[in-house]
C-alpha cells in the first residue's frame, strides 16, 4: 500500500503538480510512521517492512528493485556531503540500519542489524558493524532469498 501512494505522488511530483505530492507525503508519515518523499526513486519489488514503520529515506535516494528495507531503517544524507545512498537490486537492510551518504550498497549485498554504513559495499557482500566492515562476500548462488517466509 505505502509503495503504491508513493508511485502515485512520485508521478505527479514527476509532473510538476505542488501540492498533491506533498499531502501524499503526509498521509503516508502519519499513516505509516515513514518519510518517503515522492522525489526518492523506488524500483519495482521493494519491499518495506511493516509497512516502512520507523524508516526514513532521503529524498535523493534510491532503491532499485527487489530491496528489501527492515523496520527502523535510515537512507539519508551526510553532513557536508552532497548526495544520497543509491541501494543496488536485491540488497536487503537489516532493522536499525543508517546508511548515511553518497555510498552505493552493491547488488544483493546483506546489511545487518543497527549496523552504520558511511562507505560503499560491494556486491554480495555482508556488512555488519558501527561502522559497518564488510565480513564476507557470498557466492551469487549462496545468498538465500529472503522473500520466502516458510
Amino acid at each position: 500500500m505505502i509503495i503504491r501512494l508513493h508511485r502515485i505522488s512520485h508521478f505527479l511530483w514527476r509532473l510538476r503538480i505542488p501540492v498533491l505530492p506533498r499531502l501524499m507525503k503526509l498521509l503516508i508519515r502519519v499513516v505509516f510512521g515513514c518519510v518517503l518523499p515522492p522525489s526518492a526513486r523506488v524500483g519495482h519489488g521493494v519491499l518495506l517492512s511493516y509497512q516502512g514503520l520507523g524508516t526514513v529515506i532521503h529524498k535523493d535516494a534510491e532503491l532499485q528493485d527487489g530491496v528489501i528495507v527492515m523496520t527502523g531503517v535510515t537512507i539519508g544524507g551526510r553532513a557536508g556531503r552532497k548526495g544520497a545512498p543509491v541501494i543496488e537490486a536485491g540488497a536487503l537492510i537489516g532493522t536499525g540500519a543508517k546508511v548515511l551518504g553518497p555510498i552505493r550498497i552493491g547488488t544483493r549485498a546483506s546489511i545487518g542489524a543497527n549496523a552504520v554504513v558511511i562507505s560503499d559495499i560491494p556486491p554480495f557482500a555482508v556488512a555488519v558493524g558501527i561502522p559497518a566492515r564488510v565480513i564476507r562476500i557470498n557466492q551469487p548462488h549462496d545468498i538465500p532469498d529472503y522473500r520466502v517466509f516458510d
